[in-house]
């Protein structure tokens, strides 16, 4: 399987997770953003970091790259797609996923191990874990606060499209959400980083594999 990681101007995430990737089994392809094709990968993944400095709006200036246009192209047709963190406003700014993230209550940068709770596991980056289960991932934001109009809310409660809940909301997130996905599964967006909690040989913590086992079973499936 070849995952592709697209690096923005800024991306600061994007060698740990191809590293990720690799370490799970799968053939991680380097993206540029200002790449005009996806070049032959089965899945995305929008690193974390600081798109152009998260100059404007974070997200808001990468969701015009030229890989961009790939990147949503290929989401329609059904290409797994995950963004964490800083990919997770990408994804919002490029309306793959509903919704906006904003400043931390408090307007504080957040870096800690957060505990999560995964409320859906019909997604292709979630189908190895239980539903219910609590895990613990690495979490570092400023502007991790997801909020969105209490109908879109409403409705992402309604058709389980909430797939992690924080247990300790650290940031604010309306609903404690902590990631989301779109009506077919195949994109996924959230904060935390799943990426920082695979490899045995830095952390006893590897809650995050389960995100590359999802993908990689669904797409072998």
């Amino acid at each position: 399987m070849k995952i592709g990681v697209v690096t923005f101007p800024g991306s600061l995430d994007d060698c740990d997770a191809i590293r990720a990737v690799r370490l799970m089994g799968a053939d991680p392809v380097a993206l540029w953003h200002a790449d005009d094709d996806l070049k032959g990968v089965d899945a995305v993944i929008l690193p974390g970091g600081f798109s152009y400095g998260d100059y404007l709006r974070s997200g808001a200036i990468a969701r015009f790259s030229p890989v961009m246009d790939q990147v949503i192209t290929a989401a329609g047709k059904g290409m797994p797609v995950l963004g964490i963190c800083n990919g997770f406003q990408i994804l919002c700014e490029a309306r793959l996923l509903p919704g906006a993230l904003i400043r931390n209550v408090g307007r504080l940068f957040t870096a800690i191990d957060t505990r999560l709770r995964v409320e859906s596991t019909s997604t292709a980056w979630t189908s190895a874990y239980e539903t219910g289960a609590e895990i613990t991932i690495a979490l570092k934001n400023g502007e991790g606060n997801y909020q969105a109009d209490a109908a879109t809310v409403e409705r992402l409660e309604g058709d389980g499209r909430v797939v992690f809940r924080y247990l300790d909301n650290p940031n604010g997130s309306v609903s404690d959400i902590a990631g989301i996905t779109n009506e077919r599964g195949n994109v996924v967006g959230l904060m935390p980083h799943p990426e920082h909690n695979v490899d045995d040989a830095i952390t006893a913590n590897l809650d995050g594999r389960g995100f590359f086992q999802s993908v990689i079973a669904t797409l072998t499936a």
